[in-house]
């Protein structure tokens, strides 16, 4: 019984961090190229397949019984650090790039 449940926890944080290594390469893959420049960051091309190689790592180390488990356990977590760079560092200093709404200034005073 304790057995099964630690099962289903563990398969539950793998499938956890890779929701999160397919948020961080759906987000690099959406940013303009130029952003990673204006950012002062590598390129957008560099963030894509490293987060692209994490998510494939993260999905191959799922383990059974939805996965095949072919690498082991601990590459899940070494597969999830380029996903938490880029969300951590990266995704901050690009996404201030062009776009996105802005407010007009507000005319008159507030009061």
């Amino acid at each position: 019984m304790i057995a099964n449940v630690q099962v289903l926890l563990f398969l539950a944080l793998s499938l956890v961090l890779l929701g999160i290594e397919l948020w961080a390469l759906v987000d690099a893959a959406r940013r303009p190229a130029g952003a990673f420049a204006y950012g002062g960051k590598r390129t957008k091309k560099f963030w894509v397949l490293l987060t692209a190689a994490g998510a494939l790592v993260g999905f191959i180390a799922i383990p059974p019984p939805l996965g095949l488990g072919i690498l082991g356990t601990f590459t899940m977590f070494i597969a999830v650090v380029p996903a938490g760079v880029y969300l951590a560092d990266v995704r901050p200093a690009v996404s201030g790039y062009g776009g996105g709404r802005r407010r007009p200034p507000s005319q008159g005073g507030g009061w």
